[in-house]
């Protein structure tokens, strides 16, 4: 019999430890409310009347555990964008370029408006909503699609990714970003779940806010 049936049997309810990276996730929010809160109004307000309908942006993601979750953006391209992507990638060196990094840099689908959000990584601050409902972290692995992840994650990366919840930044995001090799954000991925601690957390979070001050998202 394990301690804890031993200690229900006669009459004791073991109290389970709180989360801890969940608080220090949850505290952050609060705090960080009265700037967060009216920055995500005000831009889905701007939205509105320079793109019209279609503020937000949700797509399915991998999460803790290999559970799907819809995560939430900004919308930062045009219409259909998603239905354009095959033509796109039968131009000359973009294929290339998506099999690198599974991205291109230089997407003629995103508007003016969204490579704004993008350069300050405006576009990402729905995914509160995602840290709020637990389906996120501020600091945690990148989000990735089931397609991307069942292709490109080899298994000791696959199980350091669904070790923890996805994150809003990380490591990939203060380390280069676009300039890294799909390789490299492995190995980061990877290290994150090696190494990952609250103060490290912290840490990422101020590199992070430097990237976003600096204006060099993407």
């Amino acid at each position: 019999m394990t301690p804890e049936l031993l200690l229900r049997r006669f009459g004791f309810v073991p109290i389970r430890l709180p989360d801890t990276k969940r608080l220090f996730d949850l505290v952050l929010i609060l705090v960080g409310l009265p700037v967060w809160l009216p920055l995500i109004l005000i831009i889905a307000l701007a939205a509105r009347v320079l793109q019209g309908p279609g503020v937000f942006f949700a797509q399915q993601r991998v999460g803790r555990g290999g559970r799907m979750f819809r995560m939430w953006k900004f919308r930062t391209m045009v219409p259909g964008a998603e239905g354009q992507l095959p033509r796109l990638l039968m131009e000359e060196g973009r294929g290339r370029e998506w099999a690198r990094l599974t991205k291109l840099v230089d997407d003629p689908r995103v508007t003016a408006w969204g490579r704004m959000l993008r350069r300050f990584s405006l576009d990402e601050l729905p995914q509160i909503w995602n840290v709020l409902c637990g389906e996120m972290s501020l600091v945690g692995p990148r989000p990735v699609p089931r397609a991307e992840f069942g292709a490109r994650y080899d298994a000791p990366t696959a199980r350091a990714y669904c070790a923890h919840r996805p994150g809003m930044s990380g490591l990939w995001q203060v380390s280069g970003r676009n300039a890294l090799s799909y390789e490299e954000r492995l190995r980061l991925d990877r290290r994150y779940d090696r190494t990952r601690s609250l103060g490290g957390d912290a840490v990422i979070l101020l590199r992070t806010l430097g990237v976003v001050l600096g204006g060099r998202g993407t």
